[in-house]
């Protein structure tokens, strides 16, 4: 079950680190012609771990659509995209647990995508994704003692959404693009950002909150006990 594979991630005290800082406020890596449309949040069957806070359907709704829309928003394409992001499970480390078996946040969620105007889903399965929260000091003690729940929510959108990024920057042929006009794309703003002065603030690790673009449509449940899990459903 999902539930008791979570649990053994965060039994183990895996970390897989994130994104390093928040990278909204640069340009994004160009992505052809995509333009955000629909941005569907489903977690009505969403799974959690015993040992961890609760967190709402609504509220990981709530979360991940201002994740989505903070980063695909972005994007001023000619051509809309439709994104259906299901989350599936997660654990929210809570606090009051000894440094020493302090817990780690983790969220699990399948994406997939659709041309709006052609109405056809480009991805044949579901991608699911497994992220936690990034590498710091802060997260080796477990977040439980150091973030609040809705901090802790934040930044594991943030990071699967950045995941979803990445899975269509592997796929530019869905946004009208080669994969080698994206590979050059990325080593110009490599190279940029290696150019920049060094005394340049950091960006935060925390992801700044924005407004939800796009629209919010009903879908019908997901199974989430298998792998790949099956897409979210368009009206």
């Amino acid at each position: 079950m999902m539930v008791w594979r979570i649990a053994g991630l965060v039994a183990a005290g895996f970390l897989l680190a994130g994104c390093a800082g928040n990278d909204l406020a640069e340009p994004p890596v160009p992505l052809g012609d995509f333009g955000l449309g629909l941005n569907i949040v489903v977690a009505d069957n969403v799974q959690k771990v015993p040992i961890s806070r609760n967190a709402t359907p609504e509220e990981w709704e709530s979360v991940m659509k201002e994740a989505v829309a903070a980063r695909f928003g972005r994007y001023q394409g000619s051509r809309l995209y439709n994104i259906g992001i299901s989350v599936d499970g997660y654990a929210l480390a809570p606090p009051g647990i000894p440094v020493v078996a302090a817990p780690k946040s983790v969220l699990v969620v399948t994406a997939n995508v659709w041309d709006d105007a052609a109405q056809k889903k480009l991805n044949a399965e579901g991608k699911q994704f497994t992220v936690f929260e990034s590498l710091s000091g802060e997260t080796v003690i477990g977040t439980g003692l150091t973030r609040s729940k809705k901090q802790q929510m934040e930044a594991l959108s943030y990071n699967a959404v950045k995941r979803v990024e990445d899975w269509f920057l592997d796929n530019p042929e869905w946004f009208g693009l080669t994969k080698e006009e994206v590979a050059a794309a990325r080593k110009a703003q490599a190279a940029a950002a290696a150019a920049a002065p060094s005394s340049a603030a950091a960006p935060s690790t925390e992801p700044a909150p924005a407004a939800t673009v796009g629209s919010t449509v009903g879908a019908a449940p997901i199974v989430t006990t298998s792998t790949p899990a099956p897409a979210v459903g368009l009206p």
